[in-house]
């Protein structure tokens, strides 16, 4: 090979380890267990450069060095340890680049209304509209928000709650966050549930809603067809309370109609009660 092509090669390499360190370094504190598939490269022993699949009692192998422990350990950790096993034997110097490649021992899990629910063991970078595609993409049930449930290595956890137009939509990419191994994405489904509207409405009766609907005194009023002309204006709802006894609010519709009183916010389960008028 001419020095033309050394060098190219060499530059070719450079990059290639460059790429690898750096999503090592996105890979941050994973600790690494049985099932992922670590990309091991070494420089001076190119030999040794391959995928390893840790096994399940946290080891990897590799020729010359043999078995080597590595569940529970960080990327870098992994590449520190190869390097001292490799220069206290073989080699004075060893460049050692270690990358998970899957992330199967804490597989991301996607629930709700997708395609296809369950775990997803990812590999590289992914982002939220990722893990949705890779589940088959979101169903018709699909409601308006999307929750990323996140814990950490200490215990703690914490919830992301993502708007499903925002992020499909509206095409917003703040939204489309990175995933994470062990993240728990819940595409929250859409549920149907009933109020009932009886008396001096059109459509008197069992309306259903879904649960994304905004469910207020005038919406539910709205979907039964509105008041006859002999409905009364002050409009009883009765709500069962938390202690399981029947609680009843009388609001003066024309004032909610009006703006100068707060619409009334409707929970599953009310029933609306709209008396004659005699006046």
């Amino acid at each position: 090979m001419n020095r033309l092509g050394a060098r190219i090669s060499a530059a070719l390499l450079v990059a290639c380890l460059s790429g690898l360190a750096a999503a090592q370094e996105s890979q941050g504190d994973y600790a690494i267990g049985p099932k992922d598939l670590l990309d091991i490269r070494v420089v001076e022993l190119p030999e040794l450069s391959a995928d390893r699949r840790v096994t399940d009692n946290g080891t990897i192998d590799l020729p010359m060095v043999g078995e080597v422990p590595v569940g529970g350990l960080t990327a870098a950790e992994v590449r520190a340890r190869l390097e001292t096993l490799l220069t206290s034997k073989y080699v004075n110097r060893a460049t050692v680049v270690v990358n998970v490649k899957e992330f199967n021992n804490k597989p991301v899990s996607v629930l709700g209304a997708v395609q296809k629910p369950g775990s997803l063991s990812i590999s590289g970078r992914w982002t939220l509209i990722k893990a949705i595609s890779a589940a088959g993409g979101l169903t018709e049930r699909a409601g308006r928000k999307i929750l990323v449930l996140r814990r950490a290595d200490n215990g703690l956890s914490d919830t992301l709650e993502i708007s499903t137009q925002e992020l499909f939509q509206s095409a917003t990419a703040v939204w489309n966050i990175p995933i994470y191994p062990a993240d728990v994405i819940n595409v929250v489904p859409k549920t149907t549930f009933t109020v009932f509207c009886i008396g001096e409405v059109k459509g008197s009766g069992a309306l259903q809603f879904e649960s994304d609907d905004r469910l207020t005194l005038l919406s539910v009023i709205a979907k039964a067809g509105g008041l006859t002309d002999r409905a009364s204006k002050k409009i009883r709802v009765k709500h069962r309370g938390a202690d399981g006894k029947d609680v009843e609010t009388v609001v003066d519709y024309k004032r909610i109609l009006a703006g100068e009183d707060p619409d009334l916010e409707i929970q599953p389960n009310d029933v609306v009660v709209v008396k004659e008028s005699f006046f």
